[in-house]
Parts: C-alpha cells; sequence; structure tokens
C-alpha cells in the first residue's frame, strides 16, 4: 500500500511537472505539503506526527520516489534522516516539540551542514568553529554542497567547539547566517543546492544538540541517509529498466522491433537481474535494521553496490535508446546524470570500499 500510494503520487503530481523543473533547475516545493501530509517526512519516526513505518515500508517510500528522481529522494532524504534524526536522537524535549511536528507536514525544511569546500571525504578536518561568548555560541565557517540549503527553515550545522564536533541548530534569518545557491549544475538540477556561510553567527546555547559529542553524531546520521539510498537506486534503476523494455519493444530496426536481438537482451537481463539482486540486499538491510542488528559497514556495501548497479543500468538503458537516450524527452538520461552525483555524495563509492576494506582486514587504508 505504501509502495503503490507514493507511486501514484510520483505518476500523478511529480512526473508531469519534472521536465519542467529539471531544465528550469528548480524544485518543486508545491509538492512538500503533500508529501508531508503522506506521511513520507520522518516516515520511520515514532510521535510527533511522523507514520512510524517499518524500515521496508520507509525504503519503499525512498525506492518509489527515486524513480521519479534523485532529486525528489534527496529531499525527503535530508528532511527525514539528516535532519529528523539528529533533532530525534540527540536533541531535548523541547527541540524536539519545536521542530519535529512542523517538519513532519513540511512546513518547516531543514538542512544538513557537514560538508566543507575542502573538507568532504574527511569531515573530521572541518575548519567551522563554535566559540562560547555568555549564553550564546558563535559560529564561523563555510559549508557547501548542501541540498535544500537555502530554502531550509533550520539548518543542522556541525562545527568543532573546544576542539569537539558538536551539533547546532541554526534557524533561517539568523544574523550572520547567510547562503548562496550552486547554479549550472549538469547533475540533481531537481534539487536546491547551496553554500552555508556563517560570520559570526551569534546562536543561543539552547541551540546546540546536547546528546552527543564527536563525529560519530553526523556519521551515525549519514548511516540513516545512505540506508535510504541503497533503496533509491533500486528505485532509479526500475524507472530507466522500464522505460528501455518498452522502446526496445517498439523500436523495429531491420527486420523487427531492437528488443528481438541478443544484443539488447543481454542489456535488459543484466538491468534486470541487478535490480533483484539490490532489491533483496535493501530488503534484508530493512529486516536487520528493524531488528536493531544492522550496522554502518552493511549500509556502505548496499549503498556503493546499488548505486553502481542503478548508474551502469542507466548507462545501458542510455545506449538501448540510441541518439533519443541525450534528449528529455526520455528520463534515462536525466537518471544517468543525477546517478554521477549520488555515487559521489554521503560518501563516494571509494570512501565505501574503504569502509568495507577496513572491515574485512582490520587496516585503514583512508592515508
Amino acid at each position: 500500500m505504501v509502495r503503490d500510494s507514493v507511486r501514484n503520487f510520483v505518476e500523478s503530481e511529480f512526473m508531469p511537472v519534472v521536465v519542467e523543473h529539471h531544465r528550469a533547475g528548480t524544485f518543486p516545493s508545491e509538492l512538500i505539503p503533500k508529501m508531508g501530509e503522506l506521511g513520507m517526512l520522518g516516515a520511520g519516526f515514532e510521535g510527533y506526527g511522523c507514520a512510524g513505518l517499518n524500515n521496508v515500508a520507509y525504503g519503499l517510500i525512498l525506492q518509489e520516489l527515486e524513480r521519479g528522481d534523485s532529486g525528489l529522494r534527496s529531499f525527503v532524504s535530508v528532511q527525514g534522516s539528516l535532519c529528523m534524526y539528529p533533532i530525534y536522537t540527540y536533541g531535548t524535549e523541547e527541540q524536539k516539540e519545536h521542530y519535529l511536528p512542523r517538519m513532519a507536514t513540511g512546513e518547516c525544511i531543514g538542512c544538513f551542514g557537514l560538508t566543507e569546500p575542502d573538507f568532504g571525504s574527511n569531515p573530521g578536518g572541518m575548519i567551522t568553529r563554535a566559540v562560547e561568548d555568555g549564553d550564546s555560541y558563535i559560529l564561523n565557517g563555510v559549508k557547501m554542497w548542501i541540498t535544500n540549503g537555502s530554502v531550509a527553515d533550520v539548518a543542522i550545522v556541525w562545527a568543532k567547539l573546544n576542539g569537539e564536533i558538536r551539533g547546532f541548530l541554526v534557524d533561517k534569518g539568523t544574523p550572520g547566517f547567510t547562503t548562496r545557491d550552486v547554479k549550472n549544475k549538469f547533475s540533481l538540477r531537481v534539487s536546491v543546492t547551496s553554500e552555508l556561510i556563517f560570520e559570526d553567527c551569534r546562536i543561543p546555547k539552547s541551540n546546540i544538540l546536547p546528546n552527543i559529542k564527536g563525529l560519530k553524531g553526523p556519521l551515525s546520521c549519514l548511516t540513516q541517509a545512505r540506508y535510504g539510498i541503497a533503496w533509491g537506486g533500486v528505485g532509479a534503476a526500475q524507472a530507466v529498466f522500464d522505460e528501455a523494455l518498452r522502446y526496445a519493444k517498439n523500436r523495429v530496426q531491420f527486420s523487427r522491433p531492437i528488443a528481438g536481438y541478443q544484443l539488447v537482451q543481454e542489456k535488459l537481463v543484466w538491468i534486470a537481474n541487478e535490480i533483484t539482486k539490490g532489491q533483496l540486499l535493501v530488503w534484508k538491510l530493512a529486516k536487520m535494521k528493524d531488528k536493531g542488528t544492522m550496522n554502518f559497514t552493511q549500509v556502505s556495501l548496499a549503498k556503493r553496490n546499488n548505486v553502481w548497479m542503478a548508474l551502469e543500468a542507466a548507462r545501458l538503458a542510455r545506449d538501448i535508446l540510441g541518439a533519443n537516450g541525450i534528449t528529455d524527452e526520455y528520463q534515462t538520461g536525466r537518471h544517468m546524470c543525477n546517478l554521477e552525483s549520488v555515487k559521489t555524495y554521503e560518501g563516494t563509492h571509494d570512501i565505501h570500499t574503504l569502509i568495507i576494506g577496513q572491515h574485512l582486514t582490520g587496516l585503514a587504508a583512508y592515508e
């Protein structure tokens, strides 16, 4: 039921406008209240107006959203896994009551400020700093490649306080907090990507997340988001497979539809085979997450595999579509470009390789 309701939403409300927004480089913000109404925002949390779904249902939401576009799934992932999760897990009851109900409806939008211009794969090297000043903290620094940055009502900002990484809630409009959007993107065009700038930004001490210290805080949020990306990759692969299969059955060359030729069938079979394996991988991961036995290395494996699989599927589907695959009359090219970013963000393919490698060998190979 969850899968079907989200698929219907994507097909009826998002797909008719996605080309327009992709060309303009804008996000369909008019759909946010409907996503809140359907329970997509923070769907896995209990209370505070959230749907309280299990992890299979939550994963299927993200699968279906990315079947539409990676930017649509990114919005929901950031809202739930990167913004609501740290407040829900590490915040005070006052912070939860203030933010979470409004975030569940989409009235309040969040963003997650970890990556910096010079520190992506090595977030512990961040230079954004917070210092105490009476009953306030003063933030200085820059965050980069932040989804929802300029439209967010609250930013979850990670900064070093006395040399230790802490999380801070910075409300839109706070003096000293400005944003600047990243323009002219080839990828994730149906998504707002921004730079966050903090210049003597003063926030009250009540805006610190009190129940977490160190890099474990932001990394635990990324584990939640990477879990959703693994499901999303399946959805993107399903979208390009469906389009390539339809096209191949209707496109006639020489004596018959190209779907009747061995080379095309081999491509379609590869995609279907990999989608099936990817589905089984995230289904098993969801069951483990529900039981509390999932760990971050398993999430890295799933994210790494399923995004790679989806990108390869998109490239093969584009090949089946021929020249038509580079026009936005078809969605495969849009997914292919989006997945280049998804392969890079929230842990690059290579970083996830090293996470798994360290788990297997006991030796860290980051430096």
